[in-house]
């Protein structure tokens, strides 16, 4: 009885803990094909998982809204970095970059996985 009830137990609180993870948390197919992970809690760090430059960290974001993301993004290809922002819709991550206050700006979307 013990058993049934601690395994319940352990059963609800590993669903809880995935419920409780952002949805911005996980991996995505970037539009260049690759995979990044973004992981953190208050701040996201955003890592790339395959293609070339498969380890680097290019971009770091904290929550600004509902589904809505600020930070920096940095281009894995010139490792220049930009002022970015993110907003989820679904299963898909509209990423921009920025420089000049805004003036010239790349985005692209990337997809859950």
């Amino acid at each position: 009885m013990f058993r049934k009830v601690s395994l319940a137990l352990s059963a609800t609180v590993m669903m809880a803990g995935a419920a409780w993870a952002d949805p911005i948390e996980g991996n995505w197919k970037t539009q260049a094909g690759s995979t990044a992970e973004i992981a953190g809690g208050g701040s996201f760090s955003i890592t790339l998982k395959s293609g070339k430059h498969a380890g680097k960290n290019i971009g770091s974001f904290k929550a600004a809204g509902a589904n809505k993301y600020t930070g920096t993004i940095t281009d894995p290809d010139t490792d220049k970095t930009y002022s970015g922002k993110a907003t989820l819709s679904g299963t898909s991550l509209k990423m921009s970059g920025c420089v000049l206050g805004g003036l010239i700006c790349r985005s692209q979307t990337w997809h859950k996985l």
